[in-house]
């Protein structure tokens, strides 16, 4: 028994390095030429309320260095405190071309696709970028993502990496964020398998359109679940650029850090039952625990811990995200906590989002009635 159990924390730790291995040949790999010449883009920009940040992320989308481009905020309620700010940016940018739509369109049990469908249908150009309000877009996000697009392309998606930590809380979000989420994101690029993460989605709007339109992106829990599966049954793929796009995190509160990981980890056990599988042993908690149940001697305990989390260390600092001291220790209570968040999503098909109650049963209902 002792050495199945050595045998188990050896393979874990091995699957570890390789995997952080497969996601550092996502961050070096060359970005490609992409389209030339480069076409032009309509952004779309989900708002709702007003959020830590915002004013920031907002304006960051009128600094695009790109050659065409124009923007469309979109907000669900002619009232929302947000559109008030985005018009303030459209009076001190007037040399960008942009506007703000106003109106709800319930294609499906997802609030924020609902409040897209207006800007995807006014977009004047067949390359389109949806983009959540609270991501921060450098100067070249718009050349950056189009550098992707490949004739086999269905899809350009960055992965959120928090950065300005405020708290512990604050801090193990950024862990789930970027050592986790985004490093199993990118070593699954890697291997040419890649995923569409909602934060950022950048669409050839032909690939969309011909599956059936963006409507088709409520059938599933979640929209970037629903676009992983229409750009593949295209057959097409999903690309990530190299360096991924910022979001601050500010202050969290713990609880509402705890929610958000079951709701994501639940829309990747709806959406990718099998692949969710692993999860279960994907930290170091279930691994560290079979070592120190066999008959290894004392000092490879530490030893453990130092060959996981060191190639992790080394990621974040190739990439420049959070890894101070109070950030290894999220990734460790990370860890802890995965086992008890792979259980927690096996709890029931709903959750709530943005005061939205959504089920599979009301994702099912729409796909039916759009039939």
């Amino acid at each position: 028994m002792g050495s199945a159990l050595l045998i188990f924390a050896i393979i874990c730790l091995a699957l570890q390095g390789v995997g952080t291995a497969l996601a550092f040949a996502a961050l070096w790999r060359k970005p490609g030429k992409g389209l030339q010449p480069l076409p032009p883009v309509s952004v779309l920009r989900p708002i709702c309320g007003l959020e830590n940040f915002l004013e920031e992320t907002l304006e960051t989308t009128f600094g695009a260095a790109y050659p065409t481009y124009e923007l469309i905020f979109c907000a669900a309620d002619p009232a929302d405190p947000a559109v008030p700010l985005v018009q303030r940016l459209m009076a001190k940018y007037p040399e960008v071309e942009a506007r703000v739509l106003t109106g709800d369109d319930k294609v499906s049990g997802n609030p924020k696709l609902n409040n897209l469908v207006k800007g995807w249908k006014a977009a004047r150009y067949d390359h389109i970028l949806m983009s959540d309000s609270n991501v921060l877009l450098p100067p070249d996000y718009l050349s950056r993502c189009m550098a992707e697009f490949t004739p086999n392309t269905g899809l350009v998606s960055s992965p959120p990496i928090g950065i300005r930590p405020e708290g512990f809380a604050a801090r193990l979000e950024c862990a789930f964020l970027n050592t986790f989420q985004a490093r199993v994101q990118m070593a699954s690029s890697a291997l040419g398998i890649g995923f569409a993460q909602g934060k950022m989605l950048f669409w050839d709007r032909r690939v969309l359109e011909k599956a059936g339109g963006i409507a088709i992106l409520g059938r599933e829990m979640a929209e970037d679940v629903a676009s992983t599966k229409t750009v593949r049954a295209a057959g097409k793929v999903v690309s990530l650029p190299g360096r991924f796009f910022e979001q601050p995190i500010g202050p969290r509160k713990a609880s509402v850090v705890w929610n958000r990981q079951v709701r994501w980890a639940k829309v990747r056990r709806l959406g990718f039952p099998l692949l969710f599988l692993p999860e279960l042993i994907a930290g170091a908690a279930l691994p560290f625990l079979a070592l120190a149940a066999s008959s290894a001697p004392l000092w490879t305990l530490p030893a453990f811990l130092i060959l996981w989390y060191l190639p992790e260390y080394a990621l974040a600092s190739a990439g420049n995200w959070p890894r101070s001291p109070g950030d290894i220790a999220a990734w460790l209570a990370r860890d802890a906590l995965l086992p008890v968040l792979w259980c927690a999503a096996w709890r029931g098909n709903s959750f709530e989002w943005r005061g939205n109650a959504m089920t599979v049963a009301d994702v099912t209902a729409k796909d039916v009635t759009s039939k």
